[in-house]
């Protein structure tokens, strides 16, 4: 086991089993891209679409570089998913837009994505629920970019977006 900075051994089998849950949770995403044929970025890529998107828009959803949008649009456009059409606003950028056939596959893909989630299979709905509030207050943390102490008083901000992602779950 690696050294922990604070010295917690269970900050450590936590973290050890959070990225041993992430290896577990790409390679059933990889199946899934397999199964249905197309690049698991191409998957990435039709989730995050929804809707005409500027093809500067997708690389920012999906925090990748504007030459691997390109290619993104380009493996899209290949399989019949999607179509680039000129922008209404600006005819100097490009919309990707998904096409009847990108649209029944993303619909297909993400029941087929949602159906092999772990919680699925691993959690009743109290522990669902659990997780979900787990989830969403860790959230809560990587977005303002700092980290609560134990002990310490959370943010109003952390406290009424903990608040409000809790009325969300019920």
């Amino acid at each position: 086991m690696a050294w922990c900075p604070n010295g917690n051994e269970l900050d450590q089998h936590i973290a050890d089993a959070l990225s041993e849950f992430f290896t577990h949770m790409m390679k059933r995403a990889e199946m899934v891209a397999d199964e249905f044929g197309v690049p698991l970025f191409a998957v990435k890529a039709l989730h995050r679409i929804d809707g005409p998107v500027t093809m500067k828009e997708l690389g920012r959803r999906m925090h990748v570089d504007p030459s691997f949008v390109t290619m993104i649009a380009d493996t899209l456009e290949r399989h019949g998913l999607a179509a680039r059409e000129p922008n209404t606003a600006d005819r100097r950028l490009k919309n990707l837009v998904l096409t009847p056939e990108g649209l029944d596959l993303k619909a297909r893909l993400e029941q087929a994505m949602l159906g092999r989630m772990p919680w699925c299979e691993a959690l009743d709905a109290d522990e669902k629920s659990s997780f979900l509030s787990m989830t969403r207050k860790m959230n809560v943390v990587l977005a303002e970019g700092s980290a609560p102490r134990p002990g310490h008083q959370q943010s109003e901000e952390v406290s009424d977006a903990l608040t409000a992602a809790s009325s969300d779950a019920a």
